[in-house]
């Protein structure tokens, strides 16, 4: 059995009816940018997601852009986050103007280790960026005690994690505000670009609708120098049919994360933590294997396709050599860069599927009791 690394079509199949009536409205009422289709989306996820407000975007880096600016982040600024991470966290602080500043992140779960978050600020620091990789949430308590004292916002990188909770409260509700991305990959997934600001603050959410817009709060009065940031209809009519499905599918990707995490429990990998307090949406299933790469061949051999997020950390990324970082800088993120590796996962895989695919992976690496494996 040829077991995919993910399969987008399996999940249209069963949308297929809906999504084309959906797309058939946008287009019967030509309402192509922005919209009632996006209108009736950005209250419907702001609902679901227990936060005020929602600004429909183009991409989740728009999003986080945006998220930056409202808080104040500009010229000369410097903002924390983790280096492991995709690169859209790091680029749009460099867009807003500002100097990403990394700390490593807590080898448990991947995520920023926030026990490291104080001693990177300067008097130059005016927010905090925690990501909430794979779906799991960051430890954000730690980090928003922090930022009260220090005057300091949190946004929060949710582009990984539609659903999650952090003790109870839906992630991206928490924070001054949250970028999500609708990537079509992602829990909920565009068929295209698309994003969303997310904010319990109106002056956050009324200057993030007029900067999407080319900074015009009313039509050819131009407020600000803006940004064309707006998520076009289609894209909002899809993500209004997919929502409904949302939580159905983070079940269904928490039920295979569980039988992963059962057979996998005596395999020779490590498995990120989770917080019994929390939940986890598992955008991704990670393991850190010993010999990545053998074993990722080796899986690939026996018909069994996986990803790496990521192989480099930020900070040993050519585009930020300038930070001034170099290896050794964050050793728990540049380990698991070296390490992690991505296992086929998306909700409509199959148990037998898991079991197949943790099996070849089981005896590629071995046992703790008996660690030799078969590469």
């Amino acid at each position: 059995m040829q077991i995919p690394y993910l399969d987008l079509k399996a999940q249209h199949a069963d949308l297929n009816d809906e999504i084309r009536a959906a797309m058939e409205r946008v287009c019967r009422n030509a309402a192509f940018i922005l919209g009632e289709e996006v209108a009736q989306f950005e209250s419907e996820f702001a609902a679901y997601g227990e936060a005020r407000h929602c600004v429909a975007l183009n991409s989740g880096t728009s999003a986080l852009h945006l998220a930056l600016l409202a808080v104040g982040v500009g010229a000369g600024d410097e903002v924390i986050t983790t280096p492991n991470t995709f690169v859209a966290t790091a680029e749009a602080i460099v867009y807003a103007g500002a100097k990403p500043v990394f700390v490593d992140i807590d080898p448990a779960t991947a995520n920023i280790d926030a026990s490291r978050v104080e001693s990177a600020l300067t008097t130059r620091t005016k927010a905090i960026v925690p990501v909430h990789l794979y779906g799991r949430p960051a430890h954000l308590d730690p980090l928003l005690r922090v930022a009260r004292e220090h005057n300091l916002a949190v946004i929060e990188d949710a582009c990984q994690a539609h659903g999650a909770r952090y003790r109870s409260k839906r992630v991206g509700s928490i924070g001054h505000a949250a970028a999500f991305s609708f990537y079509p990959t992602k829990n909920l997934g565009a068929y295209g670009e698309a994003g969303a600001l997310v904010t319990n603050n109106d002056d956050i959410a009324r200057f993030a609708r007029a900067m999407r817009d080319h900074g015009q709060a009313t039509r050819y009065f131009y407020d600000h120098v803006g940004y064309n940031y707006r998520m076009d209809g289609l894209q909002g009519a899809v993500l209004r049919v997919k929502l409904k499905r949302l939580e159905e599918l983070n079940g269904r990707r928490q039920r295979l994360a569980a039988l992963y995490r059962r057979l996998l429990a005596d395999a020779q990998v490590d498995l990120p933590r989770d917080d019994p307090q929390d939940e986890c949406v598992y955008h991704l299933f990670v393991v850190l294997a010993g010999d990545r790469d053998g074993v990722r061949a080796g899986l690939e051999a026996r018909g069994v396709q996986t990803a790496i997020h990521y192989p480099r950390p930020l900070h040993l990324q050519r585009a930020y050599t300038a930070l001034g970082y170099g290896a050794g800088s964050f050793p728990h993120a540049e380990y698991a860069c070296r390490h992690v590796l991505s296992m086929p996962f998306f909700p409509e895989l199959t148990g037998e599927q898991v079991e197949q695919a943790a099996g070849a992976l089981a005896q590629l690496v071995g046992s703790k009791t008996d660690p030799a494996g078969h590469n």
